[in-house]
């Protein structure tokens, strides 16, 4: 009896799954957290380079609006910087806390870390390299002689960081559409034949992320992004799913 109560037992959720590793990994999150408290300190005593760095690439002047914005904008470089420098530790966490769930071989995880590094810093070098020396150019193309940017330090600082990760994350389409058929959520087929609706969704996607409106800039982010999507149907038909 104790045994047939035990076989019918119900199985844990993923959620649940999830929520169970989370427990049993915490200690190497907080490990993770200093680490990035550790790195953003390190990094602040650069900042002044980094930022001296993207307002001559940018050609920017900078100006700053209350006593404070200077010293937390060296500490949001610091900080995003860390982010880049500490992302092999996160997409190994991330990778390995979606994969026990799901079942997903150790072997496989090593390969999803590398790519999702790969593709995080391709899409912030295309970013670096296109999207954010265009989109700075259109949008001070507005000025005339009576109409003169003054550019806050704080808000230069965020609006570079936020297109610089924004573009890293969504280079991660690939990698995310090969997990998502070896989890067994999305097949191949169905990437295949929904191509009308990603064409859709990237459009969409392209229009919110891009710091223009004009059609050059979305398709700047709107390309590549379709070509991502084919290059996950790819990987996925090298990999049989």
């Amino acid at each position: 009896m104790v045994e047939a109560e035990t076989h019918n037992a119900p199985e844990t959720t993923p959620a649940e799954q999830i929520i169970r590793f989370i427990d049993e990994v915490r200690h190497y999150i907080i490990g993770l957290v200093l680490a990035l408290l550790a790195v953003t300190v390190l990094l602040f005593f650069f900042a002044p380079l980094l930022l001296d760095y993207f307002q001559d690439y940018l050609h920017q002047d900078l100006a700053y609006f209350t006593v404070a914005e200077p010293f937390l904008a060296r500490v949001e470089i610091a900080l995003i910087s860390a982010v880049f420098v500490l992302l092999p530790v996160i997409a190994l966490l991330v990778w390995t806390a979606l994969s026990r769930p799901f079942k997903i071989p150790a072997a496989n995880r090593k390969w999803f870390v590398l790519f999702t590094c790969v593709l995080f810093y391709s899409g912030a070098w295309f970013c670096y390299k296109v999207t954010l020396p265009f989109g700075v150019k259109f949008l001070l193309g507005y000025q005339t002689t009576q109409l003169k940017a003054l550019i806050a330090v704080g808000k230069f600082v965020t609006f570079v960081a936020i297109f610089l990760l924004g573009f890293g994350i969504i280079f991660e389409l690939p990698i995310f559409m090969v997990f998502a058929a070896r989890a067994g959520l999305i097949s191949r087929q169905s990437f295949e034949k929904n191509r009308r609706y990603a064409i859709l969704i990237i459009s969409i996607v392209a229009a919110l992320l891009t710091p223009t409106p004009d059609v050059v800039n979305m398709t700047l982010m709107g390309a590549p992004l379709y070509l991502l999507y084919e290059l996950g149907i790819i990987a996925l038909k090298i990999l049989r799913n």
